[in-house]
């Protein structure tokens, strides 16, 4: 199946395109079940006010840390796969380096092809020669 490039209209800004992240949130050990799902609804709410959403997510649990950190010997690791039309990232990183619960956390912009080959994003059939029939 294919499908067209996603592109948003926005008036302030013009054409969007749709972006895929990957964001690892490591929380910490301390944190409760209710805590982790705390922060990640805090994500899932700011990604749906850039217009964009968690597509995956992805809980690895409890984690030893190759090194200690802030006292800390493991955290609870989270992934998440993002998509949202090139909206501005950096609230969400600022939101995370201030919470309480988050250790560390690491968001990727993932490659066109890799989104694509994830499902994030629909296939573009925009660079790809037409076929006479």
């Amino acid at each position: 199946m294919r499908f067209e490039k996603i592109v948003i209209t926005d008036p302030k800004e013009g054409l969007l395109e749709m972006r895929a992240y990957e964001l690892m949130i490591i929380i910490d050990v301390d944190t409760d079940e209710d805590g982790v799902d705390e922060i990640v609804g805090q994500v899932a709410s700011h990604m749906t006010g850039l217009g964009g959403r968690v597509d995956n997510e992805n809980r690895w649990g409890r984690r030893k840390f190759a090194y200690e950190i802030n006292h800390k010997n493991e955290g609870i690791y989270t992934v998440l796969e993002l998509v949202t039309p090139g909206g501005d990232m950096a609230p969400l990183e600022r939101t995370l380096r201030l919470a309480d619960g988050v250790v560390r956390h690491k968001l990727i912009r993932l490659p066109e092809k890799e989104a694509t080959r994830r499902t994030l994003l629909p296939v573009d059939t925009s660079t790809e020669p037409e076929t006479a029939e």
